[in-house]
C-alpha cells in the first residue's frame, strides 16, 4: 500500500528550510565583517551552512526525481532549489576570500553590501513562504522588493569600485577587494534569480 500511495513530500517546507539556512549564512556574513577578530570561528560556521545548503539541495533534487506528481512544474522546483543554493555558495566564497587573502580590516562598503544582502535573503524567505501559502500577491511584492534591493546593492558595488580605484594604491589589495565585492554582488544577483523564478511561477498559477 505504501508503494501505491507514497508519502506526499512537502517541497515548500524543504524550500523554507533552505531559505532559512541562507538567512543564517547572510547573518554570519554581517557578523564576520563587524568582528574580523573572530574570522576563523565564524568562517567555519558559514562553511557548515554552505555544506548544509548543498545537502538540502541534493535532498530536494533526489526527492524530486522520485516524485511522480509535484505541486508545481518539476523544472521550476529544480531551478528554485539550485538558485537558493547559489546564494549561500556566493556568501561562503566571499568569506573564504577573507581568509585566503588575509584580509583583517573590513571596508564600509563591504559591510553595507552585506547588510543589504541579509535584508534581501529575508525577503526571499518571506516570498517562499508566501508561495507555499498561495499568497501570490505577496510573492510579487516581496520579489519587487528583492529587485529594488538588488539595484541598491549594484549601486553600492559600483561606488565601492570607484573608491577602491581612487583611494587604494596597492594593486594587490585592489585585486583582493575587487574579488570580494564581486562575490557580494553575485550573492545579490543570485537572490534576484530566485525572485525571477518565483515571479514566473506566480504567473503560471495565479
Amino acid at each position: 500500500m505504501k508503494f501505491l500511495f507514497p508519502k506526499t513530500i512537502d517541497f515548500f517546507e524543504l524550500f523554507d528550510h533552505a531559505s532559512r539556512n541562507v538567512i543564517k549564512g547572510a547573518s554570519l556574513l554581517v557578523a564576520v565583517l563587524q568582528d574580523m577578530d573572530n574570522l576563523e570561528m565564524i568562517s567555519k560556521e558559514i562553511r557548515e551552512s554552505e555544506k548544509e545548503g548543498d545537502m538540502m539541495t541534493h535532498d530536494i533534487i533526489k526527492k524530486l526525481n522520485k516524485t511522480f506528481i509535484t505541486p508545481i512544474d518539476r523544472e521550476d522546483l529544480h531551478a528554485l532549489a539550485t538558485k537558493i543554493d547559489d546564494v549561500i555558495d556566493m556568501i561562503w566564497a566571499c568569506v573564504d576570500r577573507f581568509t585566503l587573502f588575509k584580509l583583517s580590516v573590513p571596508t564600509k562598503e563591504a559591510i553595507d553590501m552585506a547588510k543589504e544582502i541579509l535584508t534581501t535573503t529575508e525577503m526571499m524567505s518571506k516570498a517562499v513562504i508566501a508561495l507555499r501559502d498561495k499568497k501570490y500577491s505577496f510573492v510579487q511584492e516581496y520579489c519587487i522588493e528583492i529587485n529594488r534591493l538588488e539595484n541598491r546593492i549594484d549601486r553600492l558595488y559600483r561606488e565601492a569600485l570607484v573608491r577602491l580605484f581612487d583611494e587604494v594604491k596597492d594593486p594587490i589589495m585592489i585585486i583582493k577587494w575587487k574579488e570580494v565585492y564581486e562575490y557580494l554582488e553575485n550573492a545579490s544577483d543570485a537572490c534576484e534569480d530566485v525572485a525571477n523564478i518565483l515571479e514566473a511561477i506566480v504567473l503560471k498559477y495565479a
